[in-house]
């Protein structure tokens, strides 16, 4: 199975990064998590990004907050899938990182969750592997059948209490 890597500009953002380690966690996917800055480690960003795929990586996931250009420059040194998870900031509560890690040139695609979506960012890597990967894909259709239950069961406690 390929691995995930997780990068984060700062690691302010790593409340955010525990959500998307939990779920890849729970479906027994191995990842590999940083903190390097597009700004001020361009090198380190350089290196881990243009070797990812020799390295057995199938899918990175930037976390970064405010101008928010680690998912685009992790973008621009891979082919790989790059997901964008634009963090909260004091800062205009994190539209400026949602807007930059959407608005992606032409060639250079993110793919970019909710503010502070790390969990669905994971979920979504998930999706990414488990398009070759059989045993990981029953897991997450599983899942949403477990999820689906949940729902369903708040459902029954309101209907009963109104």
């Amino acid at each position: 199975m390929k691995k995930v890597g997780l990068i984060m500009g700062s690691d302010s953002d790593l409340p955010i990064v525990e959500k998307a380690v939990a779920i890849l966690k729970e479906f027994g996917i191995e990842y590999e998590a940083h903190v390097y800055s597009a700004h001020r480690t361009p090198k380190e960003v350089d290196d881990f990004t243009s070797n990812a795929y020799d390295n057995g990586f199938g899918v990175i996931i930037a976390f970064a907050g405010m101008a928010a250009h680690l998912a685009g420059a992790v973008a621009a040194r891979t082919v790989l899938p790059v997901i964008g998870v634009p963090c909260k900031s004091s800062n205009l509560d994190g539209l400026d990182a949602l807007l930059s890690t959407v608005q992606m040139p032409t060639g250079i695609p993110v793919a970019t969750v909710a503010i502070n979506g790390g969990a669905n960012a994971a979920l979504v890597a998930a999706q990414i592997i488990g398009v070759e990967d059989k045993g990981l894909y029953s897991k997450l259709k599983e899942k949403r059948v477990v999820d689906a239950e949940k729902v369903l069961k708040k459902d029954a406690d309101v209907a009963s209490k109104l």
